[in-house]
C-alpha cells in the first residue's frame, strides 16, 4: 500500500469523514495486517473518548465511604510541575487536572478542556502551528476561586521560566499561550507541531497561589505541600513519605462525581506487603505499581479478595550508564555534564554490559506477567517499534571484547588496564523484585571479569526531587542504576526528549532536566529536532524509531523489559487505570460495585 492512501485515510479520520474502524477496514482491504492497520491510528479517539471512557454510572456524588491506597513508595511532594517520581504525580492527580488525558485504549478525554480539540471542530489549525482549547464553564478552584483562562496562560509561564526549575519544562519551553477570553486559548507553535497536546496533559496551578512563586522562589510556595486544585478531591494532610488524605470535592465539575467520601494514600513497605494487603487480608483497596514474582502474585490471588490488572502501557525498565564522572568533583558538583566518565565511555565496556543482561530469565523466573523482555526502550503501539534486536545475551562475546580492549584478569579474577580495576558502582530504589536483578547482573559481570558493588536506596528517597540528597536518581552519583520510566501517553515525542543535550541534569537547573545520563549525541539532538515538525504520520514514526536505535545501539542504556502497569485492586472496585498516564488520572471514576 502506497504511503500517500495511508495518509488519505488518516486524514478522512482527522476530519471525522472515516470512523477508525472504517481506517482499518480499508487499509486491510489495501492488503495491509489488521494490526499494522491499527497501529497507524492518529492519537485523537472519537467521540466516546471525548465524553470520557467510564462505565460508572453514579446517582450521586459520595457515600461510596473511605477509600484506601497504599502506594509502597510514599508520596514526598504536592506539586505536579516538581513531580519527577511517578508516586508524587499519582498523588497530584487527587487534587489537580490537566485540560485532558489518556484513556487505557490511548485515547484523549477531558477534564478541564470542554472538548478534545480536532481538525473536524476546528480546534487544531491544518497548518499545525496552533491549537485552541475551549476551557469547561462553572469549574472552581478548591477555594471557590473560578477556574479561568488567566490560570492555564500562568501555568505556562510559571513551567516554562528556567529560573522556576519545572520537570516539566521542556513541554512548555517553545510554544506561546495566549488568552482568547475567559474561557478559550491558544496555543501557539514556532513550527508545526504533530504532538500538539503535550502541554495540556500537564496539571493546570491555580494562577492566585502560584503566580508570585514563578522564579527563584518556586519553591517556596506554601501551595507546594498544601495544593488548591479543581480535583475531585480536596487536601487534608500531607505526611511527607508517609500518607496523603483528601476528602470529597462538593463542588467537583463533573455531575454525581466522585464516589468515595474520602481517599488515603498511604506509603512505606515494599511492593509484596502492599500486594498482600489488597490482595489476601483487605485491608487496602488498592496497591500501585506490584513489582512482585510472578508467582507470588498467583498464590495471593487464591484468597478471591482481589485481583490484578494489567494495564497495557509504554513503560519501560532499563539499566542506565553515567556518562559524567560521578567520583570527581568540577566546581563543586560530582557527575557535572562537563566532565566525562572514566571507564564507561568506552565502548567496549558499555558492549560487554549490555551482553551480560539475561532478559529471557529476568522475565521467566522474576516477573511473569509482569514484564516482557525488550531490546528496545521505545515500545507499544506497534507503529513506533523498532525491529532491531539487540546484541542478545552473549558472556562470551562480552569477555572477548574486554580482552581486545586490553583488559586483563588479575590475581582475583577481576579485569585491571594499566593499574585500573574495572569497578562500577550499581544502584537502585529498595525492592526484592530489582535487588534479584541486580543480583543476576553481578553474577554475570563476576564471570566477565567486572566488579560489581550494589547500592539500593529507599523509593522515597532514591524518586524525591530533594536536592539537597546524594541518594536520588535525578543525582545519579553512582556508575550505574536501574528502574522504570514512564510514559506518559502512546505518543513518543516528548518522552524521547529525555536523552537530549538540552535536558542534561545538573546543579544549575537543580537535577530537574531529564537526561540524568549526561549523554551527548549530535545525530540523536538533530533527529529529535527533525522529529518536532514532521507532521507526516508515517516519517515521523520512523525518526522515532531512529532515536530509539541511535540510544540503545550507542550503549548509553540497556533496555531489559517492557512492564504494562500492574495493580492489585480489591474485588468489588472499578477503577479505570490507564497505562499510558498516572494511575489515579480517573480517580474520580473509581466505584465500589
Amino acid at each position: 500500500m502506497r504511503e500517500a492512501e495511508i495518509r488519505a485515510a488518516l486524514q478522512a479520520v482527522e476530519s471525522g469523514a472515516l470512523s477508525r474502524r472504517g481506517f482499518i477496514a480499508r487499509l486491510v482491504a489495501a492488503g495491509l495486517p489488521a494490526p499494522m492497520a491499527a497501529s497507524l491510528l492518529p492519537i485523537a479517539g472519537e467521540a466516546r473518548a471525548q465524553a470520557g471512557a467510564s462505565t460508572y454510572e453514579p446517582s450521586r456524588r459520595g457515600g461510596g465511604g473511605a477509600l484506601r491506597l497504599l502506594f509502597w513508595q510514599g508520596p514526598t511532594l504536592l506539586n505536579p510541575h516538581f513531580a519527577s517520581g511517578s508516586k508524587d504525580v499519582a498523588a497530584c492527580r487527587l487534587f489537580y487536572e490537566p485540560l485532558v488525558d489518556w484513556d487505557r485504549d490511548g485515547n484523549l478525554f477531558p477534564l478541564l478542556a470542554r472538548e478534545v480539540p480536532s481538525l473536524a471542530n476546528g480546534g487544531v489549525a491544518r497548518d499545525g502551528l496552533s491549537v485552541t482549547w475551549k476551557l469547561k464553564p462553572g469549574v472552581t478552584w478548591h477555594d471557590g476561586t473560578p477556574f479561568t483562562a488567566d490560570d492555564v496562560v500562568a501555568t505556562w509561564a510559571y513551567a516554562r521560566d528556567p529560573a522556576t526549575a519545572t520537570i516539566t519544562h521542556g513541554s512548555f519551553r517553545s510554544i506561546q499561550v495566549r488568552k482568547i477570553d475567559a474561557l478559550t486559548v491558544r496555543h501557539e507553535f514556532e513550527r508545526p507541531t504533530p504532538f500538539w497536546v503535550d502541554a495540556a496533559l500537564h496539571p493546570v496551578l491555580p494562577r492566585h497561589l502560584f503566580a508570585a512563586f514563578q522564579g527563584a522562589g518556586s519553591r517556596d510556595a506554601p501551595a507546594n505541600a498544601r495544593p488548591v486544585g479543581t480535583g475531585p478531591y480536596r487536601f487534608l494532610e500531607l505526611v511527607p513519605g508517609d500518607l496523603v488524605r483528601g476528602e470529597l470535592n462538593p463542588t467537583y465539575h463533573q455531575p454525581l462525581k466522585p464516589h468515595f467520601d474520602s481517599v488515603t494514600i498511604k506509603g512505606g513497605g515494599d511492593a509484596l506487603s502492599a500486594a498482600r494487603a489488597v490482595l489476601q487480608t483487605g485491608e487496602y483497596d488498592y496497591a500501585w505499581n506490584i513489582q512482585v514474582e510472578d508467582d507470588i502474585l498467583r498464590r495471593l490471588e487464591e484468597s478471591g479478595k482481589g485481583t490484578l490488572d494489567f494495564a497495557p502501557g509504554g513503560n519501560i525498565e532499563y539499566l542506565m550508564l553515567n556518562h559524567a564522572d560521578p567520583w570527581t568533583e568540577v566546581d563543586g558538583e560530582r557527575a557535572a555534564p562537563g566532565s566525562r566518565h572514566p571507564l564507561l565511555l568506552e565502548p567496549a565496556v558499555r558492549q560487554a554490559l549490555a551482553l551480560l543482561v539475561d532478559r529471557d530469565s529476568i522475565q521467566r523466573f522474576l516477573y511473569g506477567r509482569g514484564g516482557v523482555g525488550s531490546a528496545n526502550f521505545l515500545v507499544n503501539p506497534p507503529r513506533y517499534t523498532s525491529r532491531r534486536s539487540g546484541p542478545g545475551h552473549d558472556p562470551a562475546r562480552a569477555e572477548a571484547l574486554l580482552e581486545a580492549a586490553g583488559w586483563k584478569r588479575g590475581p582475583d579474577g577481576i579485569r585491571l588496564r594499566e593499574g585500573k580495576r574495572l569497578r562500577l558502582l550499581f544502584q537502585t530504589s529498595v525492592n526484592p523484585t530489582r535487588q534479584k536483578v541486580q543480583g543476576l547482573l553481578r553474577q554475570a559481570t563476576q564471570r566477565a571479569g567486572i566488579e560489581l558493588e550494589l547500592k539500593a536506596t529507599t523509593a522515597s528517597v532514591f524518586f524525591s526531587s530533594d536536592p539537597a540528597s546524594n541518594d536520588t536518581a535525578v543525582k545519579f552519583l553512582a556508575d550505574l542504576q536501574m528502574y522504570q520510566q514512564g510514559r506518559n501517553g502512546p505518543d513518543p515525542g516528548r518522552f524521547m526528549e529525555m536523552f537530549c543535550s538540552w535536558q542534561l541534569a545538573s546543579r544549575t537547573n537543580k537535577w530537574e532536566g531529564r537526561n540524568v545520563i549526561r549523554w551527548r549525541h549530535e545525530a540523536y539532538d538533530r533527529t529529535f529536532r527533525a522529529a518536532e515538525v514532521e507532521v507526516d504520520p508515517v516519517r515521523r514514526a520512523a525518526l522515532l524509531i531512529e532515536l530509539n536505535d541511535l540510544v540503545c545501539n550507542d550503549g548509553a542504556i540497556v533496555p531489559i523489559l517492557y512492564r504494562p502497569a500492574v495493580s492489585a485492586l480489591a474485588r468489588r472496585l472499578r477503577a479505570p487505570i490507564s497505562g499510558w498516564t498516572v494511575e489515579t488520572a480517573q480517580i474520580a471514576d473509581w466505584f465500589k460495585a
